[in-house]
């Protein structure tokens, strides 16, 4: 049965999804440098010591959840694949649909995106989230080929899945680059 969200707990998400919403224009109007936490607290109405309650991170967390939507995502994307499909081709298919990668992103969404894109800040908190993946990607993988989830090879592999959106985003075509390190993930690398 699900459960309703009491009082308290809807002012937080309100709260929270202000100072995002203050967060992101302020950031796409001026640049992510150039606006401070102090604006985004005066922009959304709250006192200063509300956004540092609210995101302890600092500002980069403002635009961003707080990696378990993530963590849940990938972890299903292994765990409900196609039958006959491979833990790889799953996860391709997964990081093909987000950011820099998808191709269908609605018009409102992509100011968001190329703004996390262009930040170092935001796209090494961005980078920190995928990581913070790690632990029950491995475990999702383990499960799904048969494997302990402390194996190297398991650690690995999901590291280096975690990687490629960073890795790749930032390329001049993050799709074809996407592409080819799941190629090479899929076939291992070749020896010379």
């Amino acid at each position: 049965m699900p459960t309703t969200m009491g009082r308290r707990e809807r002012k937080k998400a309100q709260t929270r999804q202000a100072l995002a919403d203050a967060a992101l224009r302020l950031f796409l109007q001026h640049g992510y440098d150039k606006v401070t936490v102090a604006q985004i607290a005066e922009e959304a109405d709250v006192a200063l010591a509300t956004v540092f309650k609210h995101v302890p991170d600092g500002k980069e967390a403002l635009i961003f959840d707080d990696g378990a939507e993530r963590r849940d995502a990938l972890v299903a994307a292994v765990r409900d694949r196609a039958a006959g499909q491979t833990v790889l081709a799953a996860l391709r298919q997964y990081l093909s649909t987000r950011g820099p990668f998808a191709t269908d992103m609605p018009a409102d969404l992509r100011p968001r995106r190329d703004l996390i894109m262009r930040t170092p800040a935001l796209g090494n908190y961005q980078r920190k989230l995928w990581l913070s993946a790690e632990g029950a990607l491995a475990e999702a993988i383990a499960d799904a080929v048969g494997r302990d989830a402390a194996d190297p090879a398991v650690r690995a592999l999901a590291r280096y899945v975690l990687e490629v959106p960073d890795l790749a985003g930032r390329d001049p075509n993050p799709r074809a680059a996407l592409d080819t390190i799941f190629d090479l993930l899929e076939a291992g690398w070749p020896n010379p």
